[in-house]
């Protein structure tokens, strides 16, 4: 890459990864230049860094800046593309030994914290368009003339009461803890609706009668709304977190509690364009709905001849209609009763047809009769060619041994056998003397 390239990506690198910090050191090769910036270097011991202190911010001190001075800055590392110099961009000075104050500082804060001092839910509303608006300054201070000329400007018509008290010395906190609650205590009378507390920018110690824990404690009393205008930017007071709404500068505060009138006219007057515009709309489409009703607007007499004319046409209809709908019915009524007629029985003929019925059915019924007696002495007769009792009518035997089994051959039987006999009438006991086979027996015969 190129030198340029480099040092851009450098600067890039220098400027995301460290945050706005502070360092100690010793002023030396200061220089003021006629642009108003200003150019040091801070050094220690073993080390020294180039500083730049623009006069943006540079104007912003209170004090000025001497070689062999120790301070501490506040300040963002950066590098200078053009020459590749390592450098920081002051954004404030303070000088060293301030340490203690600043340690005083957060110790009141965290007391005041854990009171609950500082909790937004104690923060009151402002009023969005006051009409007398009260200050806590010097009349001497440069931010009194930044709040009149922004005030004057913004809102003219707005009545402003200054209670003087110095800013900064011995006893300035006192000072103005008591204007703030006099101007409290004065709030029905004066009028005002909004208190303004402001000064310029400058050190831990000039600002330092606005971390008195009276003024705090002033702030969270009074009856009105306080706007905290201590300072710049990066200027922070225990006033700030105690006021209900804090502003960056004095000329911010002031542009807080005062709307702008020419946007405010500027607004009614959009406003009155738009409600002039919807009004003149509105008259239109009602003017318009009014003519329409009364086109349709009638008199009650042209109103009762018509409903009168829509009953006559209604009621021939019905006439009409109930005329129609007999006449339907009676035809219907006729072909009713025409297919009645046709589909009524002939009692006398179907009783002729059901007694002949009867006839041929009884003559059916004997013949049937006949035939079934005529099969049933049949099978009488075969039944009783096969009855075993008429067998034995005619002499014959049933033979059993003596388990109970028929004997149906000789040959099953040994001499000696005891047997049963069983006749047409009775029967008898008898032991076998002699067994003979079938052919001995058709010769003794």
């Amino acid at each position: 890459m190129s030198v340029s390239q480099l040092n851009r990506a450098a600067r890039r690198l220098l400027e995301t990864e460290f945050p706005l910090c502070r360092v100690a050191g010793e002023i030396s090769s200061l220089t003021h230049a006629a642009s108003g910036h200003i150019y040091f270097s801070l050094k220690d011991a073993a080390a020294q860094v180039r500083c730049t202190f623009f006069r943006s911010r540079a104007q912003l001190l209170g004090w000025r800046l001497e070689n062999g001075q120790n301070v501490v800055v506040q300040a963002r590392l950066t590098l200078y593309e053009a020459r590749g110099d390592f450098q920081l961009n002051i954004e404030n000075v303070r000088r060293a030994g301030q340490g203690d104050l600043y340690e005083r500082f957060l110790r009141l804060k965290q007391k005041l914290e854990q009171e609950g001092l500082f909790d937004p839910i104690h923060k009151r509303s402002l009023p969005p368009f006051p009409r007398s608006i009260g200050i806590v300054t010097s009349p001497q201070a440069a931010a009194l003339s930044d709040v009149l000329r922004t005030l004057s400007r913004r809102a003219p018509q707005t009545r402003i009461v200054l209670y003087p008290t110095p800013v900064q010395g011995e006893g300035a906190g006192a000072s103005i803890a008591a204007a703030i609650l006099r101007a409290s205590a004065r709030a029905e009378s004066d009028g005002c609706e909004v208190l303004i507390v402001c000064r310029g920018g400058g050190s831990i110690e000039d600002l330092w009668s606005f971390n008195d824990e009276a003024v705090a404690r002033a702030i969270r009393a009074s009856s009105i709304p306080v706007i905290s205008g201590v300072g710049h930017e990066t200027d922070v007071t225990l006033a700030d977190f105690a006021a209900d709404c804090r502003a960056s500068t004095p000329t911010a505060a002031a542009e807080i509690a005062a709307p702008e009138c020419a946007a405010v006219l500027q607004r009614l007057e959009s406003l009155e364009r738009i409600l002039r515009e919807r009004f003149s709309r509105q008259c239109s489409d009602r003017a318009q709905r009014l003519d329409h009703l009364h086109a349709r607007l009638k008199h009650p007499a042209a109103r009762i001849g018509e409903n009168q004319r829509a009953a006559v046409a209604l009621g021939r209809r019905l006439a009409l209609a109930w005329r129609q709908r007999l006449g339907g019915l009676a035809l219907r009524l006729q072909d009713q009763c025409l297919r009645l007629r046709h589909a009524r029985p002939d009692s006398k003929r179907r009783a002729e047809r059901l007694e002949a019925f009867a006839l041929r059915l009884s003559a059916a019924l004997d013949r049937e009769l006949q035939q079934r007696e005529a099969i049933l002495d049949r099978l009488g007769a075969g039944l009783e060619h096969l009855n075993p009792e008429a067998v034995l009518k005619r002499g014959f035997a049933v033979v059993r041994d003596s388990e109970g089994r028929i004997v149906r051959e000789a040959a099953t039987l040994t001499p000696g056998d005891a047997i049963t006999l069983r006749l047409a009438r009775g029967g008898a006991d008898a032991r076998v003397v002699a067994a003979r086979s079938e052919g001995e027996e058709k010769n003794r015969s």
